[in-house]
């Protein structure tokens, strides 16, 4: 069985979301969990909860009780998310002036158990 979730307009860029996505797949949930809450990265809290809220999905579909130690991170992946333009100005080389950007991602986990 294969459960997914999938967080939506999470704020930091993708490519910095992407560095922490490829420390936890294809590892078992338990291992990636640990991997997440000892990383220094912003966005490992983020995944933490989409891979929380993943393991809950299949609690919620299991009618007995659930043990994680056969379930692993089968795909986890990052997509770009909207780009928002704030209006303040920075100041750039010779003169110019560039737009502050906030980047967002969406992030999807999929766990399934082992074959």
């Amino acid at each position: 069985m294969e459960k997914r979730a999938v967080g939506k307009y999470l704020k930091g860029s993708p490519k910095k979301a992407r560095l922490v996505i490829d420390l936890i797949r294809n590892k078992n949930v338990y291992d990636a969990l640990y991997i997440l809450k000892n990383c220094k990265k912003r966005a490992a809290r983020e995944i933490e909860k989409v891979l929380k809220s993943a393991m809950a999905n299949v609690e919620h579909e299991s009618t007995d009780k659930v043990d994680f130690n056969d379930y692993y991170v089968s795909r986890a992946y990052v997509d770009m998310g909207l780009t928002k333009w704030r209006r303040r100005l920075r100041p750039a080389p010779m003169g110019r002036a560039y737009f502050e950007r906030r980047h967002y991602c969406h992030i999807t986990v999929y766990i399934s158990e082992y074959e």
